[in-house]
């Protein structure tokens, strides 16, 4: 009888103990490093702690069709690490039973420094963000409502919440929590523009890269300015309008004549790897995006008065800038193996 008390006392110590260990995991936070020379990031962690287990959670979460409707798409269906975090392929996303959408899926990279998301600035919550693609109908096709019952039955995600949040109960709140969590560690810092930047020894531009910079801080940064290569601001870029699909931009948020045809200014870090490029998929190369701005910009009301007058671009030229461009490349991010699915994290 007493050697059967010990058992149960032992048991029920070590029940407490793991069950404490898990919870003291769960806590575990994460530390966002702001990279040397960067500002400070927008998103507020105070209100959405890191924790090693929150961020596999919302990693779990991104690689999972549970979120779609017919349980077929997830996130990742649009938003390929080893594409920058974007689809590929095809000029506009692809949601559940194949159906198209209108846009190119914006590359995830650096959000943390976002203060609104989606091409029209449409979001202006990075965990907010994620209810436009579970609840549109050509994309996830679901309801936050149907999204919780699914999980809520998931002895899986039920035990994932409660080490991640303390609480087995899951909310919508946490479901967007956890998502932003993963989300907002997609930082992009390694590239060899980085290095450069950073004056680490025996790496530097080539003549080539070089000319291309110098020609870049001339004619793009005004737009695409360092050190996360987008200055957050709508602006009409001249292209001319796609039949197909007659995408007003930001207008079709503000309703102010103004905003039409005004998308939002995309990051350049990874563009050798995010392609289709702009709102809408129209251009496959670099050389074609370079050629838009030389010589295929279409003036209207609202284009850029950076673009009012033409970029002027040698043959050279032009190939200079794109090697300045390939710079900006980040293989380290694209193939961290901490953003991709079932993978553990010990630490970041």
């Amino acid at each position: 009888m007493r050697t059967n008390k010990l058992i149960y006392i032992f048991f029920v110590l070590l029940v407490f103990v793991l069950l404490t260990a898990a919870i003291r995991l769960g806590k575990e936070k994460i530390k966002f490093i702001v990279p040397k020379g960067w500002p400070k990031p927008a998103y507020n962690f105070k209100n959405n702690p890191l924790t090693l287990k929150g961020f596999e959670l919302g990693r779990e979460l991104f690689y999972d069709p549970i979120l779609s409707s017919d349980s077929t798409i997830n996130c990742a269906s649009c938003h390929l690490s080893f594409t920058a975090f974007t689809h590929a392929d095809h000029r506009v996303s692809h949601g559940i039973q194949g159906l198209l959408g209108t846009r190119n899926s914006p590359v995830l990279i650096n959000l943390a420094w976002n203060t609104s998301f989606m091409w029209d600035g449409g979001v202006t919550s990075l965990e907010e963000q994620a209810i436009n693609p579970i609840t549109n109908p050509v994309e996830m096709n679901s309801k936050l409502t149907d999204v919780l019952i699914k999980l809520n039955h998931s002895h899986k995600y039920k035990k994932l919440f409660y080490t991640a949040f303390k609480d087995s109960v899951i909310t919508s709140q946490k479901l967007l929590k956890a998502l932003a969590q993963f989300t907002s560690n997609l930082v992009s810092c390694n590239s060899k523009y980085d290095s450069v930047m950073r004056k680490e020894k025996n790496v530097a531009f080539t003549v080539q890269e070089l000319n291309g910079y110098n020609l870049f801080k001339k004619n793009c940064a005004s737009c695409h300015a360092e050190p996360l290569f987008t200055n957050f601001s709508f602006e009409n870029n001249g292209l001319p309008i796609d039949t197909a699909f007659k995408d007003i931009g930001r207008m079709k948020i503000t309703h102010n004549s103004s905003d039409s045809l005004k998308f939002k200014v995309p990051t350049l870090r990874n563009v050798e790897f995010s392609a289709p490029y702009f709102h809408d998929g129209r251009f496959n190369k670099l050389k074609e995006v370079i050629e838009h701005y030389s010589s295929g910009i279409v003036d209207n009301p609202t284009l850029a008065k950076q673009l009012k007058n033409k970029i002027n671009l040698t043959k050279e030229e032009k190939k200079d800038l794109i090697a300045f461009l390939k710079t900006l490349t980040d293989k380290a991010f694209m193939y961290n193996l901490q953003f991709r699915q079932n993978i553990s994290v010990t630490a970041l």
